[in-house]
């Protein structure tokens, strides 16, 4: 209760911008986001008790929120919530992995400050980390790397970063190293401070802090050197002090890390295993020391002047009042219980309850009656919100990537979220013929929430043809149509229309 009550008291603005972080957990297939995501509910107090992916419990991860995400064990959308951590509320949206479900990462890095990147300790870089490094670079998100796994058999920290550096070319040092690895993985060193922390108590909520073990002593030293030369040969400050071959305190070396890892020409990486309850109060404490706060990451919006080509770029004010007028970026669409759930990022001003809006795209106005704040999907009224917060609003009609604004003028947008092309298109159509209008019900829904799913009717094969991202992406709204419109629907190969040409007189 006293949790809540803190989040709603940053809610209505009393917390300023350096108390508050919005980052977004990004990963390949199988490396653990929402597992990581279950455990920072637990150990920041937002959840009572742990569960697993896949439901094993019969419960399921909170933030797997759909029944076929509890069934399959993947995230399909990408959820939000929030949560106070030593007195800074962090907004964290967990995405999915599979590339079916890209524009899911795409629309969440589109609005957040900063991100954790999580590798697996087998697998290191993979195709999809490829992926999401590249939408991280579109959006310039600065990010941190959290190596996750360390309990599983043939993990190698070592092989992660050293991936980190040639595949994705990131200039990346370890600020934690592990005491072990797969199943004497036992704790974890930090090389700022210098000390071993173990994870004490069932589940790993204690945190015990105590002397670097002498075999890991040598390594510890080396690491830290490495560490130092690094961010050295990216920030000024630390670089003098590293030719006048003075030593860093840790203080200084923090900042360091934080200056760079700002200026995204340096990834800090953690190590762990989450669902080994390992590492992860580290991870929360680096998201406040080295991710950005609203007012650290420069946000523009597009003026267009008149009728005329001319484009404007000014810079928004972060500050958390309303001494600015309101502009907010719509970035995800969902179907609610209540209606239209349609979830903003407040870039500049406030908004509050029964405020009237205007959609840029379409000039329409528009009322707020209905103001929460989302923990996957379970929602929290709240009355106000300011720049920086994330939010959801009821029954607003507009399309995904739509500016709003608090005044009338309709030559304000933000930046849009770029959608990439479908890459697979099957004929799709109701396997009952009486159930033609609850098909197009659905299909309506679903192209509304997901710009990257596309339909369009082709008049020589009457077939309606469904384009997405992959095989997975158009099975799982197949079954998302007979789950949640009670209509049953067969997928197959597109029909070919073949013509007859006159080649030559008779």
């Amino acid at each position: 209760q006293l949790l809540l009550n803190s989040c709603r008291r940053c809610s209505s603005g009393i917390l300023p911008n350096e108390r508050i972080r919005n980052i977004g957990i990004s990963a390949h297939i199988d490396s653990g986001k929402t597992t990581l995501t279950e455990r920072i509910l637990f150990y920041t107090g937002r959840i009572a008790q742990m569960h697993e992916v896949k439901g094993k419990d019969g419960v399921g991860a909170v933030m797997d929120s759909m029944e076929l995400e509890r069934q399959r064990g993947i995230t399909i959308q990408s959820a939000a919530t929030y949560t106070m951590w030593k007195d800074t509320n962090i907004n964290i949206i967990d995405t999915p992995g599979h590339v079916d479900f890209t524009i899911e990462v795409e629309r969440s890095l589109r609005v957040l400050d900063g991100a954790v990147l999580v590798l697996c300790a087998v697998g290191g870089v993979q195709c999809q980390t490829i992926t999401v490094n590249r939408q991280m670079k579109r959006y310039g998100v600065p990010f941190l790397t959290f190596i996750n796994k360390l309990d599983r058999l043939g993990s190698s920290p070592t092989r992660a970063v050293q991936q980190l550096r040639s595949k994705l070319k990131h200039s990346a040092a370890f600020v934690q190293i592990p005491i072990g690895l797969e199943g004497n993985f036992k704790g974890v060193i930090d090389l700022i401070e210098e000390k071993a922390i173990y994870f004490d108590g069932a589940l790993g909520q204690t945190l015990r802090y105590d002397e670097i073990p002498a075999e890991f002593r040598a390594e510890a030293a080396e690491r830290r050197r490495e560490l130092i030369e690094c961010v050295a040969n990216l920030d000024d400050q630390l670089g003098e002090l590293f030719l006048e071959e003075k030593i860093p305190t840790a203080a200084e070396l923090k900042l360091a890390i934080r200056r760079a890892t700002l200026k995204k020409s340096f990834t800090p990486v953690l190590v762990g295993s989450a669902l080994k309850n390992k590492g992860v109060q580290p991870l929360l404490d680096a998201v406040l020391e080295y991710l950005p706060n609203p007012s650290e990451v420069e946000n523009y919006a597009i003026l267009n002047q008149g009728d005329s080509e001319d484009k404007s770029k000014f810079l928004l004010n972060s500050a958390r009042d309303n001494s600015q007028p309101f502009i907010g970026l719509a970035f995800k669409l969902e179907a609610g219980r209540f209606g239209q759930l349609t979830y903003i990022r407040v870039y500049q001003g406030m908004l509050k309850k029964s405020d009237y809006i205007y959609n840029t795209r379409t000039g329409k106005r528009v009322r707020v009656q209905r103001l929460v704040r989302m923990h996957s999907d379970n929602m929290e009224d709240v009355n106000e919100v300011y720049a920086g917060d994330i939010c959801a609003l009821f029954g607003i009609d507009c399309a995904s990537g739509d500016t709003f604004t608090d005044k009338t003028s309709t030559d304000i947008s933000m930046e849009s979220i770029h959608i990439p092309d479908p890459v697979i298109s099957v004929a799709m159509k109701p396997s009952n013929k009486n159930d033609f209008d609850k098909f197009s019900k659905g299909l309506n829904r679903f192209t509304r929430e997901d710009p990257t799913f596309r339909i369009h009717f082709d008049d020589e094969s009457k077939e309606t043809i469904v384009s997405g991202m992959g095989e997975l992406h158009l099975e799982i709204y197949a079954q998302r149509m007979e789950r949640e419109y009670g209509c049953p629907c067969t997928m197959g190969k597109p029909k070919v229309a073949f013509r007859e040409n006159i080649s030559a007189p008779v």
